[in-house]
């Protein structure tokens, strides 16, 4: 330590210092002090630039790479921090710690975002919202991904890749059309809750503080028993719900088309910190075939009069980013980063999702992407995973393997996984409780007269505009099926017959 001290005393011996109050030079990645940063460096005064001047290639290589990969779906978000904090004791429905005491806090990042549209695209286009919120617990991290709609337009995971290139622009002409994707939703008939959904006033939220998130999906919470209870997270804005009518969307985009982004930062930097409700439906496994519809269906929700909520706490945003690259577009979600206490279901949906969406945060950000701090659980992390892009592990042990005499691990019973009984066979077929349209029916009957109004003319606007009379009709008879008035109405407003409609559905 003494010659590596004296070596370094040597060494900045001739280092300039800087006056008092004088800002310190701008440096390379490296660290080493630029000379300048307004010129290049060039043969003579008229001569070319030279390839040997560090600094410029290096600024010019780093601002080429910028970029990260875009979101394939999520692309347009605004995140912030915030803290949960449990109204109670709940470890008789799950072990999950951040659940385990009344008033126990857990910090928190929340990312708000449209799902369709690019990351530049206006706040005020009609699509579900995405509402991710990532718990940084003391059991590791847990990520609830959801939505401000609590349903979704598909039930396999199988059929995402399919929905997402009908919704998303031409691969020819390079814009989105409804020719596309109502060719596509006219094959699938469990997309007519959603779409009744997403056409509804709830498809334009105001902005992100007054808007509802959901899970989607069916849940497990597991307690330390090893007691297995289903369960749908749903969160309540404590500000209330309020939306845009497509004649609001017009005049706010054309003064502000990050209106969202803007109310949000705005209201956490005055101090209106925004809160949310969580709440849990829970279900007995005993009950899952007690209704007319198939439960892990992610196309359904629970009616609270069968399955009430339990509220488990309260989160607050309080605090935006300090670099919006370096947190929100790097925030990673995945609903397969559970703590111990929360399990996936077997919905359909889901199961591909606890692939896909760890899988395409490798491909965006990196094999490390969890190392990151926006990410990083807030535990320390053990286990052998090495190498790849940008590690920080600092490994020091020539141990990386398991097991071995330096390190005698032990399974741990108190956080295996919970058993689920199995039945049948391998098979590869639709599920048998579908029902299709009731719950879009009792949606649209559920809502006012104007809101009926605006759902049937926002739909018959993109609707209207298919031009292949065949997917039109069955997709009026989709929504006749739902609700009749329904049907009629946007039946009349698009130009299709009703008979055709009906006949549409009778060849399927």
């Amino acid at each position: 330590m003494k010659v590596r001290s004296f070596v370094l005393a040597a060494l900045f011996a001739g280092t300039p210092t800087l006056a008092a109050g004088t800002p310190p030079p701008l440096t390379t990645d490296s660290g080493a002090p630029a000379g300048t940063n307004q010129s290049s460096k060039t043969a003579g005064p008229r001569g070319g630039v030279l390839l040997e001047d560090f600094h410029l290639i290096e600024k010019l290589a780093r601002f080429d790479r910028e970029r990260i990969p875009e979101r394939v779906v999520h692309a347009r978000g605004v995140g912030a921090h915030g803290t949960f904090e449990s109204y109670g004791d709940f470890s008789q429905l799950t072990r999950a710690s951040l659940f385990s005491a009344k008033g126990k806090k857990t910090p928190m990042f929340v990312r708000f975002s449209t799902v369709i549209h690019p990351s530049g695209s206006p706040e005020t286009l009609r699509d579900p919202r995405g509402f991710a919120l990532k718990f940084y617990t003391d059991e590791g991290n847990w990520d609830l991904v959801g939505n401000n709609l609590p349903v979704f337009f598909i039930r396999d995971a199988i059929k995402f890749p399919d929905m997402v290139h009908s919704l998303k622009p031409s691969p020819v002409t390079n814009r989105q059309d409804p020719n596309r994707f109502f060719d596509f939703f006219s094959h699938v008939p469990e997309s007519t809750h959603m779409l009744t959904q997403v056409y509804s006033d709830l498809g334009i939220p105001a902005n992100y503080r007054q808007m509802n998130g959901h899970g989607v999906h069916a849940f497990k919470f597991v307690n330390a028993k090893g007691e297995v209870r289903y369960v749908k997270f749903n969160w309540k804005s404590q500000q209330g719900v309020q939306s845009l009518t497509a004649e609001d969307a017009t005049r706010v985009a054309s003064q502000d088309f990050q209106h969202a982004t803007q109310d949000l930062y705005t209201a956490v930097q005055q101090g209106r910190f925004p809160a949310w409700e969580l709440s849990a439906q829970v279900l007995d496994p005993k009950d899952l075939d007690a209704f007319a519809f198939d439960p892990l269906d992610a196309t359904k929700v629970w009616p609270e009069a069968k399955v009430p909520s339990v509220k488990l706490g309260r989160f607050t945003l309080n605090a935006m980013p300090d670099n919006f690259f370096e947190e929100t577009e790097q925030a990673a979600f995945s609903p397969g980063v559970v703590p111990p206490g929360i399990e996936p279901s077997e919905d359909r949906l889901l199961q591909g999702r606890l692939f896909a969406y760890a899988d395409t945060q490798r491909y965006r950000i990196g094999a490390n992407y969890l190392s990151l701090p926006i990410n990083r659980a807030q535990v320390p992390i053990h286990n052998n995973n090495q190498g790849g892009a940008l590690n920080p592990g600092h490994t020091k042990s020539d141990v990386n393997y398991e097991p071995s005499v330096t390190r005698e691990t032990a399974d741990a019973p108190v956080y295996l996984l919970s058993n689920a009984p199995l039945t049948g066979t391998t098979q590869q077929r639709p599920i048998d409780k579908a029902d299709n349209f009731s719950q879009a029916g009792d949606f649209y009957a559920a809502l006012s007269a104007p809101e009926k109004e605006r759902l049937v003319k926002n739909l018959a606007a993109d609707l209207g505009q298919v031009r292949d009379a065949k997917v039109k009709a069955r997709m009026v008879g989709y929504f006749y099926s739902a609700n009749i008035d329904y049907g009629t109405r946007l039946a009349k407003a698009v130009g299709v017959k009703l008979d055709d409609a009906r006949a549409t559905l009778a060849t399927r």
